[in-house]
């Protein structure tokens, strides 16, 4: 008959005890080690830099809320685990955790650090938002951007007035702009609410029926990349896409002239 030791059971369970604190602690710390040692260069967390100048205006925003939001999820992941685990000691030598009605000044912490991050990210974005819908007195070029049920239009007025590019669902239009040079776009629709998004240049404007929107932004990076439709529009939204070609000064000139030449 094997008779057990109450001393070495108690002795067993705080060693339990004190091994998940340990791995807990290797849980929360871990994570945090990985972000440190990548501070040098914070990732653009699906965005690239540079690709055009409402990315550099709004990437760093873009980040800054995402490291705002990591820091509050890791600091309530801990006061989640903290009392779940790290309470654990006090359970096994039977007693009972303190009881509080309330703590005011914790109670002020939780109501004010919130307050503190929506005030700082509102006050960011109204200033970025602020440079971003900003318009110049004469862009280099301007574009004509309309949406309809379910594709895209593009104008281009410095090759006349009948420099249409009209697309369909089976067959996307190709927006042609240069690099390097600033464009206004003018944005409308002519039946229900559209959405003019290229979501690598983090770039987003809505088309209104009976109101004209306009926003300017430069390409800085030859290359394509895609576009589509994001406000849900009716039965075929998703096909409403888009592709968007960056090209060199030289070549925009030649692709100016030869609209020109195609609608004489």
């Amino acid at each position: 008959m094997t008779i057990l030791n109450p001393m070495s059971f108690k002795a067993s369970k705080t060693h339990k005890v004190g091994k998940a604190r340990r791995v807990l602690l290797w849980v929360l710390i871990a994570p945090v080690s990985v972000l440190l040692s990548g501070c040098s260069k914070v990732s653009g967390l699906g965005y690239e830099e540079g690709l055009s100048s409402v990315n550099d205006i709004t990437l760093p925003l873009w980040q800054g809320a995402w490291i705002a939001a990591g820091v509050v999820g890791v600091f309530t992941l801990i006061l989640i685990l903290w009392p779940a685990v790290f309470h654990r000691a006090k359970e096994s030598k039977g007693e009972f955790p303190k009881q509080t009605q309330y703590n005011v000044p914790v109670e002020i912490l939780y109501t004010l650090i919130p307050f503190l991050i929506v005030a700082v990210l509102f006050f960011y974005t109204v200033q970025k938002e602020t440079k971003i819908v900003e318009t110049t007195t004469a862009p280099a070029h301007e574009i004509g951007v309309e949406g309809f049920q379910w594709s895209w239009q593009f104008t281009y007025p410095e090759a006349g007035p009948k420099a249409v590019i009209t697309g369909t669902p089976a067959n996307r239009p190709t927006l042609v702009i240069p690099v390097g040079e600033k464009v206004r776009y003018t944005i409308t629709a002519n039946d229900v609410v559209h959405t003019f998004f290229i979501p690598a240049f983090m770039i987003q404007k809505m088309n209104l029926p009976g109101y004209t929107n306009k926003i300017e932004f430069t390409a800085n990076k030859v290359g394509e990349y895609p576009g589509r439709c994001n406000m849900h529009c009716g039965r075929n939204h998703s096909q409403m896409l888009f592709n968007v070609k960056v090209v060199t000064s030289a070549e925009y000139k030649q692709y100016i002239e030869d609209l020109k030449a195609s609608t004489a």
